[in-house]
């Protein structure tokens, strides 16, 4: 089947079987590697990308049901030059460790941070409308879907707070 989507700003188009999953064409049809495939069930949170905006893990989704869909993997969130903030935060404060978990990490933080702003409540939340406080609780929460098995978590945790900080700081500014 033929399926048509963009893919880091790059219009994509690929002839499929039409039980490939969005996270094998990506790996082994665009050879966009960043996203890993960890468990293959929807557990580890290794395959997460950004669908229009939103989380996923590419593990779960058909391909063939995406056409025409935005998907931002982790190479489409910065370069080694020009770094996306998570992934400066990450290596400023050793939010990896073997780095297999990290880019499914940092996309899944990068939606995370979006819908804390947005208000989105969470099962650790306070209140449910209002601004969110992203304690480590908060944070632990809403990442419960990606697992690293190193235990770089205190690292995460301090990571995707610096971001958010500076998401809040820069947002006060304007």
């Amino acid at each position: 089947m033929r399926v048509e989507f963009t893919v880091n700003g790059a219009r994509q188009t690929l002839d499929l079987d039409a039980r490939t999953t969005l996270l094998d064409a990506l790996r082994h049809h665009l050879h966009l590697t960043g996203s890993k495939k960890g468990c293959d069930h929807g557990q580890c949170g290794a395959c997460t990308i950004l669908l229009n905006g939103r989380r996923i893990n590419a593990c779960l989704a058909l391909a063939v049901m995406h056409d025409g869909d935005d998907i931002t993997t982790i190479e489409g969130l910065g370069t080694p030059e020009m770094l996306h903030p998570l992934q400066a935060a990450f290596v400023k404060h050793d939010g990896f460790q073997c780095g297999y978990c990290t880019p499914g990490q940092i996309m899944s933080a990068t939606a995370m941070l979006q819908e804390a702003r947005a208000g989105w409540p969470s099962h650790a939340s306070a209140a449910l409308q209002g601004p969110v406080n992203l304690s480590d609780t908060e944070i632990s929460e809403r990442m419960s879907g990606n697992l690293c098995r190193c235990g770089a978590y205190s690292g995460i945790n301090a990571a995707i707070r610096e971001v958010a900080a500076g998401a809040d700081t820069a947002e006060a500014a304007e």
